[in-house]
């Protein structure tokens, strides 16, 4: 039987567990406890909840190795707070200060990487398959303003997610405090006579969100609007829904407009889109090749023209040129030096930088596998156990399934009107002394896998995973 602020914080937060559909029956919860109240509280809330919600509680918490004494302290608090609840515990830790220092990187961004690739293990291991963390309103609130302040669009805007899922799978990160407030979480620990550890970092101002939270959202609220916490809160919500329409209508229209295999936008089709859908379908198509944009670069990719600029330089390297075949996305290194050659192990997979992207060699079963083209599909039996991937060369013939005789690869290349740096780097894959793969190229049909083989060899391309990604 709950009472006053336990049985509002308890209800509260189970009510928006099954708004968000968050939690089922058997899921296997790790809630993330580093200690502090936020995710004491929760871990709290989902002991009182477990029973009706019907899951199995562990504990996780992760060391970022940069307090010394007092974060050893908070391990062994956490660690005691399991063993008082009979909970199994999962500890991880990471090296935050010698991270952020080899990867260029804040030490909030650093920890935050360390911490959520130790959650990723643990879900992708199956230990658990949902992980709860302690984000609250007020965090919600803060990472709304901090992406305002450095120009953020919509889908900054939608901040902090109610659930992350890891890798598309039904694993997920979820947050089941996120519509109730830090004080009451406070209140709540108090009144079941909960203690919690306090973060010495938490009060440093060199921190962005210290500065926010200690100072610029308690001014806010002073001089401007007592609710501002749950109105940039309610904002996130709305953002949410729209960036859900927005992501669904860009799926609709990216692909009548963006030619991934060549990489090339088509300008005219773009061009009868929305300005809104425009700046969207863009970034969509950069974030393809693992290159995330700024609102600057976009604009400057809708500006390419006939008789205005005709290129523009992206980052990580990129660069978009106006051609006859549209928009096209390049490389700026590789126009320097074209050659290239690696070897692909089959199966196996390879990053190739002048393309920006990794080539795969992957076995799938038969030739009828679900979600892969007949036509691409080659006879693993037929060829060699390490391939050259490399980019064409004058001379290079290629005969792909469908066609009379074999045709020399500039000549087909040609034919799809390809041009410049993008055709110098097209790729190609060599067993032996043959040629058995040409990107976007039917298979030779005398290397197709015969009729009801159990098994096949499917070349895929993606986007490098050097580049940029999207929680």
């Amino acid at each position: 039987m709950y009472d006053g602020i336990v049985e509002k914080t308890v209800q509260g937060v189970l009510d928006y567990v099954r708004r968000q559909d968050l939690l089922h029956a058997g899921d296997r919860v790790g809630v993330a406890v580093s200690g502090g109240a936020d995710s004491v509280a929760l871990l709290r809330i989902m002991l009182e909840l477990r029973q009706e919600l019907g899951i199995i509680l562990s504990v996780v918490h992760f060391n970022h190795k940069l307090r010394r004494a007092e974060a050893e302290a908070d391990e062994q608090f956490v660690a005691q707070l399991a063993h008082q609840h009979k909970l199994e515990l999962h500890i991880g830790s990471g090296d935050v200060a010698a991270y952020a220092r080899n990867q260029h990187l804040s030490t909030e961004a650093a920890a935050r990487q360390l911490r959520y690739r130790y959650f990723r293990r643990l879900l992708e291991e199956k230990t658990l398959n949902r992980i709860a963390t302690g984000h609250t309103l007020d965090d919600q609130a803060e990472t709304v303003l901090l992406r305002v302040v450095r120009g953020a669009g919509t889908r900054g805007l939608a901040g902090i997610y109610p659930q992350l899922q890891v890798n598309g799978s039904q694993f997920s990160v979820v947050r089941p405090l996120l519509q109730t407030r830090r004080k009451l979480l406070e209140a709540f620990l108090t009144r079941i006579g909960q203690d919690w550890r306090e973060d010495s970092s938490n009060r440093d101002l060199r921190y962005a969100r210290n500065r926010v939270r200690h100072g610029i959202v308690p001014r806010l609220e002073r001089t401007l609007n007592p609710s501002v916490r749950e109105t940039l809160a309610e904002t996130a919500d709305i953002a949410r829904s729209e960036e859900e329409y927005w992501q669904n209508e860009v799926a609709r229209v990216l692909p009548e407009v963006w030619r991934v295999e060549r990489r090339t936008l088509e300008p005219v089709g773009l061009a009868a889109l929305p300005l809104a859908l425009r700046r969207r379908v863009v970034r969509a198509a950069a974030e393809s090749l693992g290159l995330r944009l700024e609102f600057r670069h976009v604009e400057e990719i809708l500006d390419l023209a006939p008789r205005g600029p005709r290129s523009a330089v992206l980052p990580q390297g990129w660069v978009v040129s106006l051609g006859k075949g549209g928009l096209q996305f390049g490389s700026r290194a590789a126009a320097a030096n074209t050659d290239y050659q690696y070897v692909l192990t089959v199966p196996g997979a390879i990053e190739v930088p002048e393309l920006g992207a990794r080539i795969e060699a992957a076995l799938v079963p038969g030739n009828a596998a679900p979600g892969y083209n007949p036509d691409h599909m080659l006879d693993p039996a037929l060829l060699q156990k390490e391939l050259s991937v490399r980019n064409w060369r004058a001379g290079d013939r290629y005969w792909p399934a469908h066609s009379k005789s074999p045709k020399k690869i500039k000549e087909l290349l040609q034919e799809r009107k390809l041009t410049g740096t993008e055709r110098k780097l097209w790729p190609v894959g060599v067993s032996g002394q043959e040629i058995v793969w040409v990107r976007g190229f039917a298979a030779p049909a005398r290397l197709r896998p015969p009729d009801g083989s159990q098994e096949a060899l499917v070349i895929r391309e993606s986007a490098s995973r050097g580049g940029s990604k999207h929680e």
